[in-house]
C-alpha cells in the first residue's frame, strides 16, 4: 500500500454533518456554546452551517480548525450508502457510533500517512500490511470490530520501535 492511500482529509460536500452532530462541544475560548454529542448544532441548516463565513467572529474557531480526517464522508458514503439521519433520524445512533469508530481509524490513518514515508521500507510495508484493513470497504460491524479490537493497539505498538517519529 503506498503512502497516498493513508492520505485522509475530510470532506464535507459528502458528509451529513457528522460532527455537527456527533461531537460535544463545550463553551470556552474555541466554542461560543456548550452542546452535548448527538444534538445538532444550532447553526446547522441542513447540511450547511449558516454561519460558515462567520465562524472564528462568532467564537467558533474550533469548527474551522476541526478536521474529521475523512471519516464523516466515509460513514456517509461508504458505511450508510449516501443515507442521512436528517432524513431518517432512525440512523442518527448508528451514524454516531460508526462515525465515532471510523473517527478513530482514520486518526490513525492520518498518523500513518506522515510516518510511513520516513520508516524503512521493509517496516514501512510491515505497517501497511498490518493497517489494510482499514483501507478495505467497511460496514458498520467491521469499523466497530477495527476500532474496538486488537488493530489500534497493534499499529501502536508497532510504532514504538520508532519513538523519534512520534515526538513532535
Amino acid at each position: 500500500m503506498s503512502e497516498h492511500a493513508y492520505a485522509v482529509k475530510g470532506d464535507c460536500a459528502n458528509c451529513a454533518a457528522l460532527c455537527c452532530i456527533g461531537l460535544a462541544i463545550d463553551k470556552g475560548t474555541r466554542f461560543a456554546i456548550d452542546k452535548p454529542a448527538g444534538v445538532p448544532c444550532p447553526n446547522l441548516d441542513g447540511h450547511l452551517c449558516r454561519i460558515h463565513a462567520d465562524l472564528d467572529a462568532r467564537g467558533f474557531g474550533g469548527c474551522t480548525a476541526y478536521d474529521c480526517q475523512g471519516a464523516g464522508q466515509r460513514v456517509t458514503q461508504e458505511l450508510f450508502d449516501g443515507a442521512d439521519w436528517q432524513d431518517d433520524p432512525r440512523l442518527i445512533a448508528p451514524m454516531m457510533d460508526a462515525f465515532r469508530d471510523l473517527r478513530t481509524l482514520h486518526q490513525m490513518l492520518a498518523l500513518l500517512a506522515v510516518i510511513l514515508p520516513r520508516l524503512p521500507e521493509d517496516d514501512a510495508r510491515k505497517i501497511s500490511d498490518l493497517a489494510a484493513p482499514m483501507m478495505e470497504p467497511l460496514t458498520p460491524a467491521t469499523a466497530k470490530a477495527l476500532a474496538t479490537g486488537p488493530l489500534p493497539d497493534q499499529i501502536k505498538s508497532a510504532l514504538r520501535a520508532f519513538p523519534q517519529l512520534l515526538r513532535p
